[in-house]
């Protein structure tokens, strides 16, 4: 899947596609026959290229790229640490995406041209336990944009005949602004975390990080009635920024003391859900200090590969029969369930994107993202 399919359109329509083409809303791109995308060579190496545009099969769809998120994951591809991108990998990344559909094969059901869609980015074999059960990410043979095939930091992306039959395309009502639509993706991370732990009205929750995720957190764990909000950040930046989302309080764990802070703000009694959404391991092995009797805890970063051992206080653990537990990435479901959120309006997200680029500007995109100064960085292609 990592290999890049492409050919010109002269190729494509004779297939028994439907393209928008014949109605000249990308005449442009029949001429050249070809786009512009942002190329992963190797670590630390991305290259902004002309390249052919996708061919598409009778069972696949070709997508106009209208936004997409530079996240975490495409941070730590940039850099080379992502273990789906072996030495020698050439791929173009991107999987936070939002786009018009401007092809459909002949053999496709249920799309239409010009429809406005996201799309959830894992897709699972369809058939093992997990994705019968309703959690494709954690298939072990998953596949996903950006990941396994190329991404939407491109104009154009393939949209696999999977994602169709696995019912990872989701419709975007045209009113939504398309940057703020590509953080359905993240935003279905943050909700699988916290369905995990079950944040009841009027409990208390410690958010670990503030960053994007962590701020998703925050709003997430108010609109389920958190009584109290507290995060934990050494960035003073970032521990502003948190304050505007509706942080109840923001402490410096660098600084302060956040176990005292803990203890004050819950009558002793300590917090009774935390979700840690940064790779701190001091944080990770104090949380089971920090829970209350019944808390629940949510791993939801992951710590640093070639250091991921951490000691915990097991008895605290058995005598205060505290749950821990481990999200990652989104099911299809998630994402679906977090679209509907935000169509809904009852969670803001606008405010979380701090800088959008063009394409041609992946690479400063890339640099601004990965210096932790803003939030969320869009790309529109």
């Amino acid at each position: 899947m990592g290999s890049r399919r492409c050919v010109g359109w002269n190729k494509i329509l004779p297939r028994g596609t439907t393209s928008l083409l014949r109605r000249g809303d990308v005449r442009e791109k029949e001429v050249n026959q070809m786009m512009l995308a942002a190329v992963y060579h190797g670590p630390n190496d991305l290259r902004i290229e002309e390249i052919p545009l996708p061919e598409i099969s009778s069972d696949e769809a070709l997508l106009k790229v209208l936004s997409t998120g530079i996240c975490g994951t495409d941070l730590r591809i940039w850099h080379g640490a992502h273990r789906k991108y072996s030495p020698g990998t050439i791929r173009t990344p991107g999987h936070e995406v939002v786009g018009d559909i401007v092809e459909i094969g002949s053999d496709v059901k249920g799309l239409d041209i010009g429809q406005r869609i996201f799309m959830a980015p894992n897709m699972g074999c369809g058939h093992c336990r997990q994705c019968i059960s309703g959690n494709n990410n954690l298939c072990i043979d998953y596949e996903a944009p950006g990941i396994t095939f190329d991404g939407s930091f491109a104009e154009y992306m393939l949209i696999p005949a999977a994602a169709i039959i696995h019912g990872n395309i989701i419709p975007i009502s045209r009113e939504i602004d398309p940057s703020i639509a590509t953080l359905i993706e993240p935003f279905a991370c943050v909700l699988r975390g916290q369905e995990a732990v079950h944040i009841q009205p009027g409990e208390s929750v410690l958010v670990v990080g503030a960053g994007p995720i962590g701020i998703m957190h925050v709003l997430l764990a108010k609109l389920h009635g958190a009584g109290l909000v507290i995060v934990s950040e050494i960035n003073p930046g970032r521990a502003s920024q948190v304050k505007e989302f509706g942080a109840d309080l923001v402490v410096n764990p660098a600084n302060e003391d956040l176990t005292g802070i803990i203890s004050e703000r819950t009558d002793g009694l300590g917090v009774d859900v935390i979700l840690l959404a940064a790779p701190a391991q001091e944080a990770f092995k104090a949380a089971v200090e920090y829970a209350s009797i019944g808390g629940r805890i949510n791993f939801f970063a992951g710590l640093p590969k070639d250091d991921p051992t951490i000691e915990l206080n097991a008895n605290l653990i058995h005598y205060k029969e505290i749950f821990v537990t481990g999200t990652t990435a989104s099911s299809t479901q998630n994402c679906r369930q977090a679209a509907q959120i935000l169509s809904s309006g009852r969670i803001d997200l606008s405010n979380l994107i701090s800088a959008r680029f063009p394409l041609s500007d992946a690479i400063q995109a890339f640099s601004v993202a990965d210096s932790g100064e803003g939030l969320k960085v869009i790309l529109e292609p």
